[in-house]
Parts: C-alpha cells; sequence; structure tokens
C-alpha cells in the first residue's frame, strides 16, 4: 500500500466528493477514482458508499481514515524532527492565540522571538477558545496560547502566566463611588454583585467561561444584560453604562482617552492563568520550545519592569 493512496482516502473524507477532493490533491478525477477501486480491492472492503450527491465512508472506511490519518500524523513528525536536525535555525511554526489575550502579549513576545530566530517561519492563527482547542487538539496549530481551564482532554499544557482578574465598573457606578471615597484600597466581594447586569463575552470564549464561575462559586448565576465577541467592547458598555464586567487584569485600560470603567480589585484576588497548549504526545519541535522559552523569558522581563 502506497503512502500517497492513505492521503487520498483521508482527503476524500474529509470532502465527501471526488471533484473536490481531487481537485485539493492536484490530480484528475478519474485517476482518483481509479486509485481508490484499486485499493478496496486489495484490502477486500469496501471504503465508500458512492451515491449520485455523496460519497459516504462504510464502517471499514471510517476505521482505515482513523488509522490512515495516525499514520500520516507520525510520518509528518517524523519529517519535522529530521528537519530538526539537518538545521536547527530553519523551520515553520503556527501559533494559535486567543484575540483577546494575544493583542496585548504577542506584540512583545513575537518580535523577541524573530528577533532571535529570524529563520523560522511564523504563522498566526486566532480563535476563540473552544475552536482553538480543536485545532491544537487536531494539529491544527504547534502550539497555543490559552486559558484554564482547557475543556480538551487531548492536550497538555505549561503554565506561562498567573494575571489577577478585576471588576469593570461605569464611572457613575455606586461602587466607583465608594472606591472614590475610600481612596482606592475597598476590595468588591462577588457575592454582593448578585443583583448587577453583567456585560459578558459571547459563548466559546475561554473568559467567559471564568466569568460564570467565578459568580457561580459566590452563590447566583449572573444576570447578563449584553453579549459581545471583542473584550475592548465590553469595556466600552460598561463605560458607557450598560452593566459591569469581569476584565483581566492585562486587558484594563491604562489611559485616559474615551470611554474608561472603572476598576476595582475583587475580594480573594481571583487569577486567571495562561497556558501554551500543545496535543498530548506530539512532537514540539525546537522551533516551538524555542517560542515556550521565549515567552517565559518575555513574561518575567515584562513583569519586573511593571
Amino acid at each position: 500500500m502506497e503512502f500517497r493512496l492513505l492521503q487520498y482516502v483521508i482527503q476524500i473524507a474529509a470532502e465527501r466528493n471526488f471533484s473536490r477532493a481531487a481537485e485539493k490533491l492536484h490530480i484528475a478525477q478519474p485517476s482518483l477514482s481509479q486509485q481508490l477501486s484499486k485499493l478496496e480491492k486489495e484490502l477486500g472492503v469496501l471504503l465508500f458508499k458512492r451515491t449520485t450527491n455523496s460519497v459516504e465512508p462504510t464502517h471499514a472506511g471510517t476505521v482505515f481514515v482513523e488509522k490512515a490519518q495516525q499514520i500520516v500524523d507520525m510520518t509528518e513528525q517524523l519529517r519535522r524532527e529530521m528537519a530538526d536536525m539537518a538545521d536547527l535555525r530553519k523551520g515553520r511554526i503556527v501559533i494559535g492565540s486567543l484575540p483577546m489575550t494575544g493583542s496585548h502579549i504577542l506584540p512583545y513576545v513575537l518580535p523577541a522571538y524573530r528577533a532571535a530566530y529570524p529563520d523560522i517561519e511564523i504563522a498566526l492563527v486566532e480563535e476563540p477558545s473552544a475552536m482553538l482547542e480543536q485545532l491544537t487538539a487536531s494539529g491544527g496549530t504547534d502550539v497555543s496560547l490559552l486559558s484554564l481551564p482547557l475543556i480538551e482532554p487531548s492536550l497538555a499544557y505549561e503554565p506561562i502566566l498567573e494575571e489577577e482578574i478585576r471588576l469593570a465598573v461605569p464611572p457613575g457606578h455606586p461602587l466607583a463611588a465608594a472606591r472614590s471615597r475610600s481612596g482606592g484600597a475597598a476590595a468588591v466581594d462577588v457575592a454582593s454583585l448578585a443583583q448587577e447586569s453583567f456585560v459578558m463575552l459571547k459563548k466559546g470564549q475561554g473568559f467567559r467561561a471564568i466569568a460564570i464561575s467565578l459568580c457561580r462559586e459566590a452563590g447566583f448565576a449572573p444576570r447578563v444584560g449584553v453579549e459581545s465577541a471583542n473584550i475592548e467592547t465590553v469595556q466600552s458598555l460598561v463605560a458607557a453604562g450598560m452593566g459591569i464586567a469581569f476584565v483581566p487584569e492585562m486587558i484594563t485600560r491604562r489611559d485616559n482617552d474615551g470611554l474608561q470603567p472603572v476598576y476595582i480589585p475583587l475580594k480573594g484576588r481571583p487569577t486567571r492563568t495562561l497556558v501554551i497548549a500543545y496535543r498530548k504526545g506530539r512532537y514540539l519541535s525546537n522551533a516551538a520550545e524555542a517560542f515556550i522559552s521565549t515567552f517565559r523569558e518575555t513574561m518575567s522581563r515584562l513583569q519586573q519592569q511593571s
């Protein structure tokens, strides 16, 4: 059985269509059909049910695709290992990032990485938490910047940074006035926020799960008044009086331009943990190992400067 036939079957299963699969594989459709029929004859099983409108894997086909994908993945990992041995200064890394967090951290990390490893190609993938975990688990990224807790059980991770979570309230909110009177020292008990209206990130964003968890641990389910896919929009809506929100420390606005909430510490000083995640058992290239190391060094330097 030739290796390319494994790739053919995987592509057919992914596209559910011979024409699209042939186009992706850069071969003629009749040739693809002939190669599949030849393979099925060799194996003695039917891998796909063909109809006029669809191509669906049989049970045998599903098993074949699963095993074939494992072989292709192992071959790719072997290729990367050999490439690293041949030239440690060259390579490619696909980095996954949460848009909310990456926009505040990666402008520091990526230039440092590029300066140290100028010949390594960097590809950046930005997706919400749920999608990013799936991409990382399937090998769509080499490493990804995520926050705990992780849902996908096939992921391993290394903690990178722990940061405090703050409460953002409108400037005219009673809590903002109380903070001003107390000189900014008083921390707020999450349980006292049960009757407040919250501005939340939309479902699929990791920090939304953290915010809801904080409320549930305090004994209530948050009343969600407005949702947004963007943390900057969340903060602007809070500043405009649409509700309150939990915000990671690094995301808080530090200038006086435009609408800005008032940030208040929470009792117990809750935190979120940022991690670099990757698929369990996946070979981490030298480029990926170097990225993790650069990330740690950059975060350590920034914390010392703050």
